[in-house]
């Protein structure tokens, strides 16, 4: 599987629409090589076929147009070594320079949003391997030393800092860029052949988040596809209370939230005190929360009447997606707020939701008694509460 996503985010776009459907690529190269040809590869399945190919003038000039039904994954090469990623829209004029050496590293380009935001990522990600490449040298230059040792100690100290850098980089990098693909690229970038900037042990929030965020918007593309699958199988191999570390520890308060409902109404989740409250984050696009769904309607209708409530906040984006999908799930029973502002709604860093599903239990003071709580496990915690 993770071979075959890496064939698919070597060329990922954003899909919008556009009414003209012919893209034209305008490029130099520098140092040009007299005769030479430049190829454009189109991604088809899991193959790269080529569309198209040009003499490259003596000066490195070349164009290529191309009529495109739908946004398309191609790669602009010189041979298989040395390519540029492109995600090419249709209607998009391109403009590059590049050195014929280096394609992937372009000195200019635009006209295409992806295709830039790829190639910034590519050079933060050079240069982090370029100082780690340093960092080897020096120490091939101390071999047999009698202070290797040391030297070893203060080399790992300093490859640490360059990787959590590039670590920070990455998840700022899908933080800032949700809605476009190139976000599922930056999940399986590496340093070095089987050395990965996120690492699903340590990173699996990220992976999570990105398969949240891209599932609704691709829901068929079978890169997404691929990615929704391999997240759902990283989870069911980790113990569910392992899974999201509680950002506010048990007996706290946690901050008030103060959102309105379908209707229009402002519900402030301390409205609630008095009952145990499960606040509970979801969005009506997020699979593993319509899958819990289920759960919380069998929670509320056996503990409802025994002063059990639920405040559920949805990140969806739309009034009609969000409404939909409570209307799909039955879960008309209990409150429901947003802001419909998806990633940017204000209870995602007032609370440093980082995915969904995400739950805190409270008690009739608006105290942690539980967070995350899902399938079984919330059962088990509400029939404690109230049955005993």
């Amino acid at each position: 599987m993770i071979r075959h996503l890496l064939l698919f985010i070597i060329v990922l776009a954003t899909l919008p629409g556009c009414k003209n459907n012919n893209i034209a690529i305008k490029g130099k190269l520098i140092n040009p090589v007299s005769g030479e040809y430049i190829y454009l590869d189109e991604l088809r399945s899991n193959d790269l076929v080529t569309v198209d190919s040009v003499p490259v003038s003596e000066e490195g000039t070349f164009s290529l147009t191309r009529k495109i039904e739908f946004p398309s994954f191609y790669l602009l090469k010189t041979d298989e070594s040395n390519f540029l990623t492109m995600l090419l829209e249709p209607g998009q004029k391109i403009e590059l320079t590049a050195d014929r050496n280096s394609l992937n590293f372009p000195a200019y380009i635009s006209g295409s949003g992806g295709t830039e935001l790829m190639a910034e990522y590519n050079r933060k990600l050079q240069a982090t391997i370029d100082k780690l490449a340093g960092l080897r040298e020096e120490y091939v230059q101390n071999l047999g030393s009698p202070q290797l040792y040391i030297v070893m100690t203060r080399l790992d100290s300093i490859a640490q800092i360059y990787l959590d850098d590039i670590n920070s980089y990455t998840k700022k990098y899908i933080d800032e860029n949700l809605t476009s693909l190139v976000i599922l690229a930056a999940l399986y970038q590496q340093v070095a052949p089987g050395e990965y900037v996120l690492n699903p042990g340590t990173d699996l929030q990220y992976f999570i988040r990105v398969d949240s965020a891209l599932s609704i918007l691709y829901p068929d593309y079978e890169p997404v596809k691929s990615l929704h699958e391999q997240v759902r199988n990283m989870i069911s191999e980790i113990p569910e209370q392992n899974l999201i570390s509680p950002v506010i520890p048990r007996g706290s308060e946690v901050p008030e939230i103060t959102l309105p409902n379908p209707e229009g109404d402002t519900i402030r989740l301390s409205s609630t005190r008095g009952n145990v409250v499960l606040l509970d984050f979801w969005a009506a696009w997020c699979s593993p929360c319509r899958k819990e769904n289920p759960n919380l309607v069998k929670a509320y209708n056996l503990y409802h009447n025994k002063g059990f409530q639920i405040y559920q906040v949805s990140l969806d984006r739309t009034r009609e997606a969000w409404v939909q999908g409570i209307q799909e799930d039955n879960l008309g029973e209990w409150i429901h707020v947003s802001d419909v502002k998806y990633w940017n709604s204000a209870v995602v860093p007032l609370y440093k939701i980082e995915s969904i599903p995400s739950n805190y239990l409270l008690d009739r003071e608006g105290r942690v008694i539980a967070s995350d709580l899902r399938g079984e496990s919330l059962q088990i915690k509400l029939a404690e509460l109230f049955d005993n």
